[in-house]
């Protein structure tokens, strides 16, 4: 090992790396602090969620909880579909708006994405209360009320996830992130509590009834500090709406987001309908158990989104090639180093939610393969959508999700959880090497942990 090395690796040489990214003012060092706080913030989160999700599987029972999982998902689902894509497009509009000095278009769209999502919600919303008014004795009636809470849930949620593409567009990451894994997790936990010492039945109704307090309270305390910090960022002015143009762009983009989140909760939702809930429940908290490998990949996408968009506009392609290549690094190693250390701790983490919840151990090996194929691209896709290549992006995540689809009512029925991780792996990794070939052939650019940051040339 030659001197450098030697200086790099010792405590001093780390010391002074750390103050570099904590104090300098490149693009990269910014991301990575966006990065590490985000993953901080996930991490705070996933400890609070770990937390009240115990409290409610051991006062509901998995039953009970298994509903509750099972409706909340679906909150999930239809809430990040229901933005139009315009959480993640305010990542390239608002940059785009920066670059160009078009402060009349910020302004127009920073007011006016919220108000179209929020519309575009609770549209959503009265189309399913209207269902469920209509078809309800269709509903197992466990599911029932839980569900019209989840409706009067949804605009809010909605609003929470467009603001956190506004903040995160100016590495606000405390607001982008807080409100919702933080402030949002503890007053559901709070509303638990304060329900089961006042001797509410614990079930997925109080559940619910308390996660619409929660989120809405969310939904208006970020609003009003983003507006705070947006008044010293974004003068006054007049708003150029174009709601149009903002809806026709976020169209591809809105299509990744559907696919992506259908992808992610299909497993759960498939096991609720063709196995029980108990195993909807054992399987909920196996997956729950490696979010922090998923955290990382969340933490990085949400630094790297606006510089992908903003490298783009400015055609600097080879600061969008070192930036790519540095993202997939801090996706890969973190995750890998995550991976490991969960699945030796996995049982006795799996152990906090009942004795029955081990029974989800072996599926999280499986599912682990499938998100280190993903952590092994990085935040890609982030650089399609933001590049004008958001069209393919989604075709890729359609055919991903597809692929889960088939493969849970093939597998499922015979393997159980353990068919939910086989889908879900699989088509984790086929989406990864769909990625990996398109962004090489599209963009000419290296995709993976290793490659040097040098472009490559296209197809």
């Amino acid at each position: 090992m030659g001197r450098d090395a030697k200086t790099l690796l010792s405590p001093k040489g780390i010391v002074e790396r750390f103050r570099a990214v904590l104090t300098d003012s490149s693009h990269q060092s910014i991301a990575q602090r966006v990065a590490g706080t985000a993953f901080v913030i996930r991490v705070m989160s996933a400890a609070i969620a770990y937390v009240s999700q115990v409290l409610m599987a051991r006062w509901m029972g998995s039953n009970e909880f298994g509903t509750y999982i099972s409706v909340w998902v679906w909150v999930l689902l239809l809430g990040h579909i229901s933005n139009a894509g315009l959480a993640s497009a305010a990542q390239r509009f608002i940059p785009e708006y920066g670059e160009k000095a078009d402060q009349d278009g910020l302004r127009g769209f920073i007011a006016g994405s919220r108000i179209i999502g929020v519309l575009a919600a609770t549209i959503v919303a009265g189309l399913g209360l209207l269902v469920l008014w209509r078809f309800g004795h269709l509903v197992a009636q466990p599911m029932l009320m839980p569900l019209v809470l989840a409706a009067i849930c949804l605009p809010l949620y909605v609003l929470t996830d467009i603001q956190d593409g506004i903040a995160r567009s100016y590495n606000w990451t405390d607001l982008a992130l807080g409100p919702p894994y933080l402030i949002r997790p503890v007053l559901l936990l709070a509303g638990m509590v304060v329900g089961y010492g006042l001797g509410l039945v614990a079930d997925a109704v109080t559940a619910m009834a308390c996660a619409v307090i929660a989120t809405w309270t969310t939904a208006i305390i970020q609003f009003w500090l983003i507006q705070r910090r947006l008044a010293g960022q974004v003068p006054a002015g007049p708003k150029r709406v174009e709601a149009g143009f903002w809806l026709r762009t976020s169209a591809a983009i809105f299509l990744v987001e559907a696919f992506y989140m259908a992808l992610t909760y299909t497993d759960v939702i498939l096991l609720k309908q063709l196995s029980s809930a108990e195993e909807v429940a054992i399987y909920w908290a196996a997956v729950k158990t490696l979010a922090l490998v998923a955290f990382i990949y969340f933490s990085v996408a949400a630094a790297a989104a606006h510089r992908f968009s903003e490298y783009h506009v400015a055609g600097d392609r080879e600061k969008l090639a070192a930036f790519l290549q540095a993202s997939i690094r801090w996706t890969f190693f973190p995750s890998l180093a995550a991976t490991i250390l969960i699945l030796a701790l996995g049982k006795p983490f799996l152990m906090l939610f009942g004795p029955d919840f081990v029974k989800g151990y072996p599926a999280m090996f499986v599912v682990s393969a499938g998100l280190l194929a993903r952590a092994a691209v990085g935040p890609v896709e982030r650089l399609l959508s933001m590049s004008g290549h958001q069209g393919v992006c989604a075709l890729i995540y359609g055919a991903a999700f597809a692929t889960a689809v088939i493969l849970c009512l093939v597998l499922i029925p015979r393997f159980g959880m353990m068919g939910a991780a086989t889908a879900t792996a699989i088509a984790l990794t086929l989406e990864s090497v769909l990625l990996f070939w398109i962004t090489r052939r599209r963009l000419g650019l290296a995709v993976s942990f290793w490659a040097k940051h040098r472009p490559v040339s296209a197809a």
